[in-house]
């Protein structure tokens, strides 16, 4: 779906952050706001885990957006790292990070305290910055196979930094429509920030259809409950207050 396929009014609608149900279903967006919560609360525990600090990565935001309006949006350099679903599910998405904020996780990884944090990121910060997020998606994969009752799986990330207010994200039309959802991200006194997460709408589309046909209904209180028991322990143990909220 692009903006050719909107009315006036309905891309005007896009363009304030409004929701509008021939985007997506209000069930759909149920779907995905816990589906994303599962994923990320289970990567939060995981990257806490490499990084010995408490990290939260708390409730979604989340609304429509265009390559064209991200530029717009976000006219800054970013960490890009481009997530391909192989099994189970068939797409992609795209996590987004500050590149402080990236540079202060590669040296928390590297066992600095953050005081020497880089100010740029090389082919080294990358690679270190690629296997965090190989690591939290691939448990976010482990925690979808849980819910959806099949196997999820992805290829290691490939990671890159793009100034968006010059580059597309990806070779895709500029209209293309892309679910974006934003998370706040806390780690333990050093980041207070936010990560985004990147969807093509027909991927999204496709992941939510799986979550609602297991339970066949559009309850949004049993989207959550379904889910929940699925969930693997690890998941469960995310840390205290990790749930997750927005990227400047």
């Amino acid at each position: 779906m692009s903006e050719k396929d909107l009315t006036q009014a309905e891309i005007d609608a896009l363009l304030r952050g409004e929701f509008n149900s021939s985007v997506l279903t209000e069930m759909e967006k149920d779907a995905l706001g816990e589906i994303a919560n599962i994923t990320m609360g289970t990567a939060a525990t995981t990257l806490s885990s490499i990084i010995t600090k408490k990290v939260e990565i708390t409730t979604p935001q989340l609304s429509i957006t265009t390559q064209s309006k991200l530029r717009y949006d976000h006219p800054l350099p970013y960490v890009i790292v481009n997530v391909q679903y192989t099994d189970g599910l068939v797409g992609e998405n795209l996590l987004i990070l500050k590149i402080r904020d990236a540079s202060l996780i590669v040296d928390l990884m590297m066992g600095g305290d953050t005081s020497e944090a880089p100010e740029e990121l090389n082919d080294i910060h990358l690679s270190a910055i690629g296997e965090a997020m190989n690591q939290m998606m691939g448990s976010g994969a482990t925690s979808m196979s849980s819910v959806f009752q099949k196997k999820v799986t992805i290829s290691p990330p490939s990671v890159r930094v793009i100034n968006l207010a010059e580059e597309n994200i990806q070779p895709h039309d500029n209209g293309d429509l892309l679910v974006k959802i934003v998370f706040r991200m806390a780690i333990e006194g050093i980041i207070d920030s936010e990560i985004m997460q990147l969807i093509p709408i027909d991927f999204a589309k496709q992941t939510a259809k799986y979550l609602i046909g297991k339970i066949g209904h559009s309850d949004g209180e049993q989207l959550q409950k379904h889910s929940t028991e699925q969930m693997p322990a690890m998941t469960k143990a995310v840390p205290e207050g990790s749930a997750a909220s927005g990227i400047a």
